[in-house]
Parts: structure tokens; sequence; C-alpha cells
């Protein structure tokens, strides 16, 4: 089975556990749906009548809120299940949301230039080549797109979920090109997922040699002080779970892109 199959069938069968990441917007996320998904304010004061990719977005949150703020939304998705509750958000709720069964590294069904906006939520652990998916993003994403992505930080993909009696332990090396080792009962990781860790090299990097300028970079704070050891919070004190960048579609785009240690290629 290839990791694409591997996957999609895992995030289906997530949606049938009611997994975290497959429960769509709350009521409360529309009084202000852009506020929602924006809260860095990196999309402007509106985003009505802009055309919206919400990519490896399904599952009801993203692609109902960029609609309700007013985008022309297209959500892409790998997993049948997770945008089968796009369609039920956007029905119940009145939206018009374009839905496209699609892995995030291969979009041949989406025109050059196509999007004024791309917004990627934490997905990019999921393909063992985080640069074909960057060369897809910036060839569907207009010239000065706005292109926003979430990413598992390597740290936190290469520490133990649970402490020892010295912490957060590395048990992943860094370099690492082979799926992370299965996981269970961490609020990190998905289980039954195949996941690899990218280097800072690709993340960033990558993502500037496939035709974006970055812009601005967050990290998401989900420390918490005063929780028990192996809780997310506890956890994020030592660990920086995500990261979040903002980057601009250069004009033009390189005619090839290449990773720079040809080693660490999958």
């Amino acid at each position: 089975m290839s990791i694409h199959d591997h996957n999609r069938r895992a995030w289906d069968a997530l949606v049938r556990q009611r997994q975290r990441f497959t429960r769509p917007a709350r009521d409360e996320d529309f009084t202000d749906p852009l506020k929602a998904v924006d809260a860095a304010g990196w999309l402007g004061s509106s985003i009505a009548g802009r055309s919206v990719l919400c990519l490896a977005a399904g599952g009801g949150r993203q692609s109902a809120l960029y609609a309700a703020a007013g985008a022309l939304v297209t959500v892409v998705d790998i997993s049948p299940a997770m945008l089968a509750i796009d369609r039920q958000v956007a029905n119940q709720r009145g939206l018009n949301v374009q839905t496209i069964e699609a892995s995030m590294d291969d979009l041949a069904g989406l025109a050059d230039g196509s999007f004024e906006i791309v917004i990627q939520p934490v997905s990019t652990c999921y393909v063992p080549n985080i640069l074909k998916v960057y060369r897809e993003v910036a060839r569907v994403t207009a010239p000065g797109g706005i292109y926003v992505s979430q990413h598992k930080q390597p740290t936190s993909l290469q520490a133990d979920v649970k402490p020892s009696i010295r912490g957060y332990e590395l048990i992943v090396p860094y370099y690492s090109r082979e799926p992370l080792p299965p996981v269970e009962g961490s609020p990190h990781r998905e289980p039954g997922t195949l996941e690899f860790l990218h280097v800072w090299q690709d993340l960033l990097g990558g993502m500037c040699r496939a035709g974006f300028w970055i812009e601005d970079l967050n990290e998401p704070l989900h420390a918490e002080a005063d929780t028990a050891p192996g809780k997310f919070g506890h956890r994020s004190q030592f660990v920086a779970p995500y990261v979040r960048v903002k980057a601009i579609r250069r004009a033009t785009l390189p005619t090839d892109v290449q990773p720079v240690n040809k080693l660490w290629t999958p």
C-alpha cells in the first residue's frame, strides 16, 4: 500500500472515531469567522470575494469559516470522509464550498495561478517530500498571493511523547527520512497515520526555493503551567509543537527546485 493510500484510509478511520481534528467548526466560531482562523491578522480586515484554497484541510472547519467570511473556497483533502464533513457543514450553513479529493503534492486538477490565498493547516508531515508540496502550491498561487501554512516542528516529532526522568528525550534522528515510529495516546501525533520529519532547511528553505518570500512566522503558544507530565500543555513548555508561516508568492517561479542535500531526498 502506498503512503498516500495508507494515510487516506487512516484519516477515514479517524473520522469514524471522531478524532479531534475531524470535528467541524463550532457555532461560536461563526460570530467572527475570519478572526477564528486568522487571529494574527495576516489576511487583512476582509477576504470577501477572494479565491481561497484550503489545502489538506478537510473536516468542516477551515473551509466553512473562510466561506462564512465571504471567500470563494475550494478545499482539497486526501480523505473522502473528511471532505464529506465539509459538504455537510456547507449544506447546513448555506455556504458555497467546492471539494476536491487529491493529495497535497499533486494538484494537477487545479489551474496555474488560480488562488489569491492558500491556507494549509498542519499536514505536510504526512508526505515524505515537502518540496513537491511547495512546488504545487507555488504553481496554483497567483503572483503576490498569500500562502499561510502550519507545520509540526522537527524537534516535536523527534521527542518522545512521554517524559523520562530527564525530560522529553529525542528518540528520532533529525535526518531520518523513514516514517516515524507508531504511536498511541499522543496529543501531538495522529495514531494510524504515517508521518515524516522535515528539517528546517526543507521547511523554510524549500518554501523559498519553490518561489515564495517568507514575510512572517510565529509559534502558536500551547505551553500550560501546572499540567501533568505527558499532557499536551506540559510537553509544550519544553517542545514547541507547531510553527506558522506567512509567505508571499514571487512574481516569477524558479525553473527547477532541488533539495540542497540530495542525500535527504526521499
